[in-house]
């Protein structure tokens, strides 16, 4: 992304139980499963080209956002296995009439003490305006994503 004023980055960090491998694996190889998760937030994800975990690979995704359901196409623009990292840029989304670009990382690493993850979520955006605010409405979204596919990854069957 170029150097701009209207350049900006919002972070979150989320504590999960699931391992990194487990949460890594089910964002950037099984996607299409994560309805199974948090139904209520994600309805589903299709493969429109590529492959599952592939860089270049893109993704319709249809989602219950803010109570209303939205849908929009993302490419995944990097993954790194080591670093249980996947980065998606949007393509298509109602969220780039505000926006001349998104994108966002999620990254899980272990805790440095005990079982369990951090999950790092990094949302970096040129807004088309000052008037623009953060997407604070997203980033809270994402966080509760992320905490339902931990439930769904780490309940007793």
């Amino acid at each position: 992304m170029a150097s701009s004023a209207l350049i900006e980055k919002l972070e979150a960090i989320i504590e999960i139980k699931a391992s990194p491998e487990q949460f890594h694996d089910m964002l950037a190889n099984k996607p299409h499963h994560l309805h199974h998760a948090c139904s209520d937030k994600i309805q589903g994800c299709d493969l429109l080209e590529g492959q599952w975990g592939k860089v270049g690979s893109i993704i319709r995704w249809r989602l219950v956002l803010q109570g209303k359901a939205k849908a929009g196409k993302d490419t995944i623009e990097a993954i790194d296995p080591d670093k249980k990292s996947i980065t998606f840029r949007k393509l298509e989304a109602e969220i780039l009439t505000e926006y001349k670009s998104f994108v966002y990382m999620i990254q899980a690493s272990p805790k440095n003490e005990g079982s369990g993850s951090l999950v790092h979520l990094t949302f970096e955006y040129e807004k088309l305006h000052h008037g623009i605010a953060q997407p604070q409405f997203l980033q809270q979204f994402m966080v509760d994503v992320c905490k339902e596919i931990d439930a769904y990854l780490t309940r007793q069957n």
